[in-house]
């Protein structure tokens, strides 16, 4: 074991000192130590919980024969930070968890470990250390809130930004919108649609990293804390079988999850974070796949945002096992998971137990997955929509460009209703190192949602979209304009044309032009020039 490092043998004589220190008997010594990764924190309502997880985990490890050390990882709130400058820190938080977990894992040479997390950027960075390290790992994921009520519907958070459109075209009121704000997020857990959180808890699954169910049982269920126990005996039966990350996250696991996605019509935000995990293992998932894998895999589930379904919907109609089973002609089936049963064996037993949640391949939400890759002269190198929340008539756009700096000036003038009918609104300068941070952007989207002009206003930028997004938003233009692209000079006015069933985004500007006012273009300087967003704005020429 590779513990034995730090307790075994005469010379390690300090190392279990400072071992027994902690109560650890000699008896504890022969038992694999196993690290608990925990993001427990009492500002996010996703991860409020996560302590209580924490302890079941440890009891299935101990009961199995492990012995647990647990340790924090940061987490970020992405509703909490969203609309300031907060939200330039969610995406860069998801190194920070990969890096701590990784200095933790091999500082103290533990054995295995237990992924315990929840919110947007920890699922994939506690993802990224488990390839990165490459010793057994399972996640638990804790698991979405219920649904808000009010007035005898579904909320979820996703329904508070989009009412601050409606309080500013006085179709509510301020009373109604506290009403809202009052019954929106009713307890703990992951905000309760298919946002970034719940999607990327549901690519672990697909991706055989954690148990199934997992990724759609809800935060409060007894059946989530058995399967946290459950978890903490079975990284054990990893350890003795040998079974690591880089025996699962394999080209087909990220082509099944790829697939689940579509079906569910995740978040656009898996085309960061899969190919991110992805490169842990040394593999490398293109943007192009998620377009091809899009094209022969039909979305399957109306959920919220876009839809009227709540995870607590799906979790009752069989959740990401019976999804799987639904889209099985489709899937690698044979391949490993931590259950230490095959993908196939894992959903053999799986049955839709709703069909309007979960709609069959016959008869689908829409012919193709939830998300396209769009492309043409103003994203040469590709820009991403999420297509599941796209109303028929946006589905093809041309419209006139207005222009805006940054997020802020954005949201200053849709307010200001100076956006109208038609319009395509232009976000530059909020990428990666733009930004810097490329913020997620749920505050204009959901504003023009929410006063009445999602199905008639286009936005691109980019930057990116929060899973709670829905309209005609197209993001992660590349290259982005702090990198010369050609968002960087597009004109208030310059028409834009929008054609997702072909894939294109483009300018009608001749070839000359835009070559014209991108040998014109000249660098800005960086915005940040310390601390930790620093690291993701150097100079353009570095």
């Amino acid at each position: 074991m590779r513990s034995d490092e730090i307790k075994k043998g005469t010379e390690k004589a300090p190392h279990r000192a400072l071992l027994k220190s902690l109560g650890l008997t000699d008896d504890d010594m022969a038992k694999p130590f196993i690290g608990v990764a925990n993001s427990y924190t009492n500002i996010v309502p996703g991860h409020i919980h996560l302590r209580t997880l924490g302890e079941a985990v440890k009891d299935g490890i101990l009961s199995a024969g492990g012995q647990p050390f647990e340790f924090n990882t940061i987490a970020v709130c992405d509703g909490i930070a969203m609309g300031h400058e907060g939200m330039r820190y969610s995406l860069p938080s998801r190194e920070i968890i990969a890096d701590s977990i990784e200095i933790m894992l091999q500082a103290h040479r533990l054995d295995g470990l237990v992924m315990i997390s929840n919110c947007d950027k920890v699922t994939p960075g506690m993802l990224m250390a488990a390839a990165r390290v490459d010793i057994p790992a399972i996640m638990v994921t804790g698991g979405p809130m219920a649904a808000g009520r009010l007035n005898g519907r579904k909320i979820s958070y996703s329904s508070m930004p989009e009412a601050l459109g409606q309080v500013a075209t006085g179709k509510i009121t301020e009373q109604e919108l506290t009403q809202l704000e009052n019954s929106a997020c009713p307890g703990c857990g992951s905000c309760s649609g298919m946002f970034t959180a719940n999607t990327m808890a549901c690519m672990a699954e697909a991706l055989g990293m954690s148990l199934p169910c997992c990724g759609t049982s809800l935060a409060t269920s007894a059946f989530k804390l058995r399967l946290a126990k459950q978890s903490g005996r079975q990284i054990i039966k990893l350890i003795n079988s040998d079974i690591k990350p880089s025996a699962i996250l394999t080209k087909e696991a990220f082509e099944n999850a790829i697939s689940v996605d579509m079906a569910l019509g995740g978040s656009t935000n898996t085309t960061l974070h899969l190919p991110a995990i992805a490169k842990e293992t040394g593999l490398t998932l293109s943007l192009s796949a998620f377009d091809e894998i899009g094209r022969k895999v039909p979305h399957l589930c109306s959920m919220i945002p876009s839809g009227v379904y709540a995870l607590e919907d799906l979790d009752a109609a069989g959740g990401v096992p019976a999804v799987m089973t639904e889209l099985k002609s489709l899937l690698h089936l044979e391949l490993p998971t931590v259950s230490g049963r095959t993908v196939g064996e894992n959903i053999q037993s799986a049955e839709v137990l709703d069909r309007a949640v979960i709609r069959p391949l016959s008869d689908p939400v829409h012919k193709e997955g939830g998300i396209a890759v769009l492309t043409g002269n103003l994203a040469p190198k590709g820009a991403v929509i999420k297509t599941a929340g796209v109303a028929p008539q946006m589905q093809k756009h041309t419209g006139p460009a207005k222009v805006y700096e940054s997020e802020k000036e954005a949201i200053t003038a849709i307010r200001a209703k100076q956006v109208v009918p038609g319009d395509v609104i232009v976000i530059r300068y909020e990428g990666p190192r733009g930004g810097p941070g490329m913020p997620e952007m749920l505050i204009p989207t959901a504003t023009i949602a929410g006063m009445g002009l999602a199905e008639s206003v286009a936005l691109i930028t980019d930057g990116r979209f929060s899973g709670a997004t829905r309209g005609g938003s197209i993001g992660h233009v590349a290259p982005e304009a702090f990198e010369g692209g050609p968002i960087g000079v597009i004109q208030n006015g310059d028409i834009i044309t929008i054609d997702i069933p072909n894939r294109i985004l483009k300018v009608e500007l001749s070839d000359k032009e835009l070559q014209i006012r991108l040998a014109a273009w000249k660098p800005r300087p960086p915005k940040i020039s310390k601390g930790i967003l620093s690291r993701y704005h150097p100079a353009p020429s570095e």
